[in-house]
């Protein structure tokens, strides 16, 4: 089946902003849960990498999935948080968009406070505490 999704990395916190996000969005992980790169096999990373997160997924809204990796750097990554990747989320409600966006801000930075738009919309946006950048716009549900 086809989807849309968003993908994640972070340098060490993976796990930790997945659980976040749970907490916010509620669910349970997707695909076969926690993947951690001790699963790898014959594999030679170092010991303190080996739990970090290799793959999680977690369905939030509108069967949108947010995916997401830890990037050690021993594998050639090198994680550097930019303004290239927001998520854009469209809650059925006034009430649900106040409440996703107070959470999600918590910690964070609000990058345009939630208010009614030329659009019709009610917008918002924020960088949550882990640098991912979120866009908020609900409709006008007279």
């Amino acid at each position: 089946m086809a989807r849309v999704s968003t993908y994640l990395n972070f340098a060490r916190s993976t796990e930790e902003a997945f659980r976040f996000y749970q907490s916010v969005f509620g669910g349970e992980f997707g695909g076969e849960g926690i993947r951690r790169f001790s699963e790898i096999p014959d594999n030679t990373l170092p010991e303190e990498e080996k739990n970090l997160i290799m793959h999680i997924e977690l369905p939030i809204l509108g069967g949108h999935v947010l995916m997401g990796s830890d990037a050690p750097e021993s594998m050639g990554f090198h994680v550097t948080s930019g303004n290239n990747v927001h998520i854009s989320i469209e809650p059925d409600s006034r009430e649900e968009t106040s409440r996703l966006f107070d959470l999600l801000s918590e910690g964070g930075t609000i990058t345009s406070q939630l208010q009614e738009t030329f659009w019709g919309a009610y917008f918002g946006s924020c960088v949550d505490k882990f640098g991912v950048q979120w866009i908020f716009n609900c409709p006008n549900l007279s």
